[in-house]
């Protein structure tokens, strides 16, 4: 029998403890969820869980070799998971938390599986209590990749979530509606900035 999904309503403005302990029990116990950012909603699972990772790359039909970003709680979570030079930290201090994923090279803390082969990793702070709640609750930095909807679909909305991804994950948080459009992408390898992706972060200044 296939059990459907939990759909938690959590204040987008001042998230419920109670509320986040519960999700991130979930998360502790290799779970998966859908939850809110400033972009999209996104699902994620504890990067330190290999089988939970295993999930969301089956959900997202993805290679192995393109690993997913990750949210950090904040500038200081960051220089835990990746190198940070004066430069990036100071770039990045400025726009975060904001709608920005950060290419920057991993450290050791981060399983291999969410490095690239240049050991790199996309980094989020995004501009949401929800996340950043759930992330520092947990104590390790939460896998965030869009939704998977059908072409064309916004992913702005938890109850379309909810009844597209039927039992493929363990919850969906439904934090209000979101902007639906995705993050600004900027490698900041070796002090060099480059514009992946114009997104919904300003980049004219880089």
């Amino acid at each position: 029998m296939i059990t459907h999904i939990m759909l938690l309503a959590i204040n987008p403005k001042n998230p419920q403890p109670r509320l986040i302990q519960r999700v991130v029990q979930i998360l502790k116990d290799g779970g998966t969820i859908a939850y809110p950012t400033d972009t999209h909603y996104g699902v994620g699972c504890d990067i330190m869980n290999k089988k939970a990772i295993g999930k969301i790359y089956r959900l997202k039909q993805r290679s192995q070799k393109k690993p997913f970003s990750f949210i950090c709680s904040d500038l200081k979570d960051i220089s835990q998971y990746a190198k940070v030079s004066n430069y990036a930290y100071k770039t990045m201090k400025r726009l975060l938390p904001g709608p920005y994923t950060f290419i920057l090279e991993g450290s050791r803390l981060v399983p291999k599986i969410m490095l690239t082969r240049r050991r790199t990793a996309g980094i989020r702070v995004p501009d949401h209590p929800i996340c950043l709640a759930l992330v520092k609750e947990l104590g390790h930095p939460v896998i965030s990749t869009t939704a998977p909807l059908a072409e064309g679909q916004v992913l702005s909305d938890a109850s379309l979530i909810h009844e597209t991804l039927g039992s493929q994950i363990d919850l969906v948080i439904d934090g209000g509606p979101v902007p639906g459009r995705p993050s600004s992408v900027v490698a900041l390898i070796d002090d060099m900035p480059e514009v992946i992706r114009a997104g919904l972060g300003d980049v004219s200044f880089f």
